[in-house]
C-alpha cells in the first residue's frame, strides 16, 4: 500500500501536536483572561459593597440632620415649647425605630451670664435614662460646645468630635458619643450674616448617638461578611469610631478608602477584603481543565479528517442551540420588563419588536404604526423620520397609543446594529403620575388653597416681571390693593366657615369682572391684589378699581338666613416708574388702601408722594418694621419715675411707674409718643406689653436701686393686650415663676381702653385682683363718661389726667374737676394720683385737696432701671 502523503509534507501526528500545542496555549491564555476577569468582577463587587456602605453612612447622617431640621422647624414656629410638647414630638417621630444608636434629642437654652453665654439643657427626649442631661451646662463639655458655636455661626448641621456621653454609666467603656447640632433662632426671616445669627440665637438642639452603632447599623450584611470596615475621625488626629475587627495581617489585594466630610468633621472610611482576591480567582478558574481536554479533542479531530467534519457539525449545532436559548432568554426577559422596549428599523421607522409592556400600553397593533407616529411632538417626529435624531437618554416626551391615549414617558433612544442592519432601540417608562404630582405641587406652590387664586408669592413674582418690563420701556400697569371692610364682623357673628365661603365667592365674582390680561391674587386674610395691565394712566386704572369696588359693594352674601352687604377699600399705585423696588411698591399700595379706609371706607384712593397723610402712614409703617425687630435687637428699654405720697393715708414705701423707651440706631432714646401709634395701628402692642411684663417681673428687685425695698411697680397695658384671653394666664404664671408678690404689682389702663369693652376689661381686672394685683385708671377725666362707669369698674387707683393738673392754679374748672374726682374716688375707697406735677405750688395745692400721691418732673426725673444702664 503506498504511503499517504500528508498535507504540505507534514505528517499527521505533527499536525496533531501543533493542534495540541495551539490548544494548550489558547487554554492558558483563556485561563489567565478568566482569572483577570474574576479578579475584576470580584473587585467591582467589593467596590459596590464598599460604595453602598459608604453612602449608607452618609444617608444615616443626612437622615439624622433631616430629623434635627424637623425639630428646628418646631422651635422656629413657636416661641415656647413645653416639655410635654417636646415629648409628644419625640413620640410621634419615633426616631429610635430608624436610629437605634440614638441616645437623646435635647434642646439647650441660651442664657447670658456675666462670664458670657451658657447653654443650659432644659428639654430632653426620651427622659428615661437621660435624666442627668436636664440642667446640664453644655459649656462644661468643650467638645459639645464647639458644635453649638459652629452651628450658630454657619446655620448648618455640625457634628462634634467623639466623646463620652454624659448619660453613660461608669461601666460603659465607649467614648464614641457624637452630637449633631442645629441652632434655634428667634422668630422672623432667616438671619443673613454671622452677626445676626449670634444676636438672634435662642438656643441649640442636638441629637446624641453612638457613632459606632450608627455606622454598624448602616452596613449591609454583605459588607460585614466580605469587608473589614474601619471608620476614624481624622479632624483632630485619628480617633477610631468603629471597626468590624482587626485589619487582615496580609495584603488581600483590595483596599477602599474615602474621606467623609460632614458637619464640620472629617471621617476616614477604610475597608479591606477579608479574603485575598487571588484565592477567589484561583477557586473560580474553571477553564484550565476543560481547555486541556479541548486541546486533546482538537488533536484527535485533526488526526481523523472524517471525524473532524462530523464533530465540527455537532459543535456548530450545539453552539446554534445555545445561541437560540440565549436569544429566547433575552426575549423572555424583555417580555417581563415593566419598561416599554421597542425595536424599529432606522430607515422607515417600522417597529419590528415590542415587549409585553409596550403592547399593553401602546396597543397590540403597535407593529402597524411607525415609531415616529408614537410621539406627540411634531419636531421629534420629523427628526425620527429623517433619521436625524442623535441618541437621547432620559428625555421626557408625550407618547400616544394606537387608540389615541396620551401619556408622558421618560424615553431613551439609541442606534444599534443587528444582523448588519441599523435599528433604533427605544426604552421608555410611563411617568404620567409623576408629572401630575409635579404639576399639582407646582400649582399648590403658586395658588391659594381656599380661593384658587394666585398666592402672594406668585403675585409678587408677577409684579417683579412687570417692573422689569417697565424698566425696559414697556407699558405701564397699576397695582390695586383690596381690603374688605368689617370682614371680622362676619367671622365673629357667623364663624370662620362663613368667612371662608365669602372669600371664595368674592374671588369668583372679581375674576369674572376683570379683563383678560389682569391678574387677581389673594394676599392673605381678607386682602386681595390686582395687577391691572394695559392701563396707560391713573384715570384708566381708577376705572378698573372703581368697577371692582362697585361690584363688591353690590354683592349680597347669604349665610344661614342672614344676609350681609360687603364693601371694600382699594388702594392703588401706578407702575410707570423705573428703579422702584417691590418692597416700596407694596408699601405704597398698603398706604393708599389705608388712606381709603381713613377717608370712610368703600372707596378708591391712589398713592401720591405729595400726600401728607400718606407720608404719615409710611412713617408709621417704617416704625412698625423697626418695632418688629426691636426686642431681638435689644432696642427696647425701661425707665422708672417715682410716685411720692402726699397724704397720711397713702401707703408708705417706694412706688414707681415703669416707662417704655426705644433706643434708635444712634443710641438716642425715643419717647413712646413717636412709636406707640404705629404699634397700636399694626397690632404690635401685645408683643411690646408682653416684653415689658416679662422683663419687669423677671427683674423685679432690680427695677430700682433700693432693690427689694420697692413697694409697688406700675406697668401700663394697652387695649389690645387686655383683649387677649391668654394674657392673664401669662401674668399669673410669671408671678409664680419669679416669686413676685402680686400685691407689689399694679397694672395701669387708660380711660379710653376701659370703655372700649367694659365687660371684658372688668373680667380681666377681677381675675388678677383676686390674687392681689392692683389696677390704676390712667388719664381719668379725659373721656366723655368717666363718672358714669366708674362705679362698675373694679379699680384701686385713679390717676387724674395731667391736663387738669397742669392748669390747676389758673383754671377754676380744672381745680373743680380735680376736687370732684378726689372726693368721689375717696367715697369709693380709691387712691388718687396726680400726674404732670411741675412745681412746688401745684404740689402744695394737691395736698390741700387731699390727693394721695403725686408724680411728675418736679418730684423725679425718669431714669433707666439699673439693669438697663450702660
Amino acid at each position: 500500500m503506498p504511503e499517504r502523503i500528508a498535507p504540505l509534507g507534514i505528517p499527521a501526528w505533527a499536525w496533531s501536536l501543533l493542534a495540541l500545542a495551539f490548544g494548550v496555549g489558547l487554554t492558558l491564555w483563556l485561563g489567565g483572561a478568566q482569572q483577570r476577569r474574576v479578579v475584576d468582577d470580584r473587585t467591582a463587587a467589593l467596590d459596590s459593597s464598599a460604595e453602598r456602605g459608604y453612602h449608607a453612612i452618609v444617608d444615616r447622617l443626612q437622615s439624622c440632620e433631616l430629623l434635627l431640621r424637623s425639630v428646628q422647624t418646631l422651635f422656629l414656629t413657636s416661641d415656647a415649647i413645653t416639655a410635654e410638647e417636646y415629648a409628644n414630638l419625640y413620640a410621634n417621630v419615633r426616631p429610635r425605630d430608624r436610629f437605634p444608636s440614638l441616645e437623646a434629642m435635647a434642646y439647650s437654652r441660651r442664657e447670658s451670664r456675666v462670664d458670657g453665654d451658657h447653654y443650659i439643657t432644659e428639654l430632653v427626649a426620651p427622659l428615661r435614662g437621660n435624666e442627668r442631661l436636664i440642667g446640664l451646662d453644655v459649656n462644661l463639655q468643650p467638645t459639645n460646645l464647639v458644635g453649638v458655636l459652629s452651628s450658630r455661626d454657619s446655620d448648618q448641621a455640625v457634628l462634634s468630635a467623639p466623646f463620652r456621653l454624659a448619660q453613660q454609666g461608669a461601666a460603659d467603656p465607649r467614648r464614641d458619643g457624637v452630637t449633631m447640632r442645629l441652632p434655634v433662632f428667634s422668630a422672623g426671616p432667616p438671619p443673613l450674616d454671622i452677626q445676626q445669627r449670634r444676636a438672634r440665637m435662642r438656643g441649640s438642639i442636638a441629637i446624641s448617638f453612638h457613632a459606632g452603632q450608627l455606622i454598624e447599623g448602616s452596613l449591609s450584611e454583605d459588607a460585614r461578611r466580605e469587608l473589614q470596615v474601619e471608620v476614624s475621625d481624622m479632624s483632630d488626629g485619628a480617633a477610631l469610631l468603629f471597626a468590624t475587627g482587626p485589619a487582615p495581617a496580609t495584603d488581600t489585594g483590595y483596599r477602599f478608602e474615602r474621606q467623609l466630610d460632614y458637619g464640620g468633621r472629617r471621617w476616614r472610611v477604610r475597608m479591606h477584603a477579608l479574603q485575598p482576591i487571588a484565592d477567589v480567582a484561583s477557586e473560580r478558574n474553571w477553564i484550565l481543565l476543560p481547555g486541556l481536554l479541548a486541546s486533546v479533542l482538537l488533536a484527535l479531530l485533526v488526526w481523523s479528517v472524517a471525524r473532524t467534519r462530523r464533530l465540527a457539525l455537532e459543535l456548530g449545532s450545539r453552539m446554534s442551540r445555545r445561541y437560540r436559548e440565549s436569544e429566547e432568554r433575552f426575549r423572555a426577559l424583555n417580555e417581563l420588563l415593566p419598561a416599554l422596549v421597542l425595536l424599529a428599523r432606522r430607515d422607515d421607522g417600522r417597529i419590528s419588536y415590542a415587549n409585553q409592556a409596550s403592547r399593553a400600553r401602546l396597543g397590540e397593533t403597535v407593529y402597524e404604526v411607525p415609531l415616529p407616529e408614537l410621539f406627540e411632538d411634531a419636531l421629534l417626529r420629523d427628526k425620527l423620520r429623517a433619521a436625524d435624531l442623535v441618541d437621547c437618554a432620559n428625555a421626557e416626551a408625550m407618547l400616544r397609543s394606537v387608540n389615541g391615549d396620551r401619556f408622558w414617558a421618560n424615553v431613551s433612544i439609541t442606534s444599534v446594529v443587528l444582523e448588519g442592519r441599523a435599528r433604533l432601540l427605544m426604552v421608555a417608562s410611563d411617568i404620567s403620575e409623576q408629572r401630575q404630582l409635579t404639576e399639582l405641587l407646582t400649582y399648590q406652590a403658586s395658588h391659594d388653597t381656599l380661593t384658587e387664586l394666585y398666592n402672594r408669592r406668585e403675585f409678587e413674582r408677577r409684579i417683579e416681571r412687570v417692573l422689569a418690563g417697565v424698566a425696559a420701556g414697556g407699558s405701564p400697569c397699576a397695582l390695586l390693593y383690596i381690603d374688605l371692610d368689617q370682614f371680622k364682623l362676619i367671622n365673629d357673628t357667623s364663624g370662620h366657615v362663613a368667612g371662608d365661603q365669602l372669600l371664595s365667592q368674592l374671588a369668583t365674582m372679581m375674576s369674572s369682572h376683570l379683563r383678560g390680561g389682569d391678574v387677581l391674587a389673594r394676599l392673605g386674610g381678607d386682602e386681595f391684589g390686582v395687577l391691572a395691565t394695559e392701563v396707560h394712566d391713573q384715570a384708566g386704572a381708577a376705572l378698573v378699581a372703581e368697577r371692582l369696588r362697585e361690584h363688591i359693594d353690590g354683592y349680597v352674601f347669604v349665610w344661614e338666613q342672614r344676609t350681609y352687604t360687603i364693601t371694600a377699600s382699594i388702594g392703588g399705585v401706578m407702575l410707570d416708574r423705573p428703579n422702584v423696588t417691590l418692597k416700596d411698591l407694596l408699601s405704597q399700595a398698603d398706604t393708599a388702601c389705608y388712606m381709603a379706609k381713613e377717608s370712610g371706607r368703600n372707596r378708591v384712593h391712589f398713592y401720591s408722594e405729595h400726600d401728607d397723610n400718606a407720608a404719615r402712614r409710611r412713617s408709621e409703617m417704617e416704625w412698625a418694621n423697626r418695632l418688629r425687630w426691636a426686642i431681638d435687637e435689644g432696642r427696647l428699654l425701661l425707665k422708672y419715675q417715682e410716685v411720692w405720697p402726699l397724704s397720711p393715708s397713702a401707703e408708705s414705701g417706694l412706688h414707681l411707674e415703669l416707662l417704655l423707651r426705644f433706643r434708635d440706631e444712634e443710641g438716642r432714646l425715643v419717647v413712646p409718643g413717636a412709636f406707640i401709634p404705629a404699634a397700636e395701628r399694626y397690632g404690635l402692642m401685645p408683643m411690646i406689653d408682653r416684653w415689658v411684663i416679662e422683663t419687669a417681673l423677671a427683674n423685679f428687685d432690680r427695677l430700682h436701686p433700693s432693690g427689694a425695698q420697692l413697694r409697688t411697680a406700675t406697668i401700663n397695658l394697652s387695649g389690645a393686650s387686655i383683649e387677649d384671653e391668654t394674657l392673664a394666664d401669662l401674668i399669673l404664671e410669671l408671678l409664680k415663676r419669679h416669686a413676685v408678690a402680686p400685691e407689689r404689682v399694679c397694672f395701669e389702663i387708660t380711660e379710653t381702653v376701659a370703655v372700649r369693652n367694659l365687660a371684658q376689661v372688668a373680667r380681666f381686672i377681677e381675675r388678677l385682683r383676686a390674687v392681689g394685683c392692683r389696677f390704676a385708671l390712667d388719664d381719668f377725666g379725659a373721656g366723655m363718661s368717666s363718672f358714669g362707669y366708674l362705679k362698675n369698674l373694679p379699680v384701686d387707683i385713679i390717676k387724674i389726667d395731667g391736663a387738669f393738673i397742669r392748669d390747676l392754679l389758673t383754671d377754676p374748672m380744672s381745680h373743680a374737676i380735680v376736687k370732684a374726682v378726689t372726693d368721689i374716688g375717696h367715697q369709693r375707697g380709691l387712691k388718687i394720683i396726680a400726674e404732670w406735677v411741675t412745681s412746688d405750688e401745684i404740689l402744695l395745692e394737691l395736698g390741700a385737696l387731699g390727693v394721695d400721691y403725686a408724680q411728675g418732673y418736679a418730684l423725679h426725673q425718669p431714669e433707666p432701671v439699673p439693669f438697663h444702664r450702660r
